[in-house]
């Protein structure tokens, strides 16, 4: 008897989001329910500078942090990629070279995941 190969986890756990409130909500809570706390803190805080400030940037801005969060978190290689630089950045000591191997690691995921939904 043959075991057939353990299939590839997918290449996405969900479609890509718009890039709006509801959607990136809708998103987050099918990919990272437990940051919904974190998302709509963001949010209150995020709008409430843009109207202070009477700018979208604030808005913008946020947008740009959670697409950017849920593409991570969508798709299962940039997940484990972001989930293996972030424990070594927590668990090394900085003067070790690796460390900083793992924080250019996990700054080239969030720069990876920020450029596709930038559509770039």
């Amino acid at each position: 008897m043959t075991t057939a190969p353990a299939p590839e986890p997918a290449e996405e756990i969900i479609p890509r989001p718009e890039m709006n409130f509801a959607a990136l909500r809708v998103a987050l809570a099918r990919v990272a329910p437990v940051r919904m706390p974190e998302f709509l803190a963001d949010r209150d805080v995020l709008f409430n500078q843009a109207t202070a400030e009477q700018s979208f940037s604030p808005i913008r801005g946020f947008l740009v942090k959670w697409a950017t969060e849920i593409e991570i978190l969508r798709r299962p290689a940039l997940s484990h990629r972001m989930d293996e630089a972030q424990r070594a950045i927590h668990t090394l000591d900085r003067e070790n070279p690796a460390w900083r191997a793992a924080m250019d690691e996990a700054l080239a995921v969030h720069n990876q995941a920020q450029a596709a939904v930038a559509g770039g």
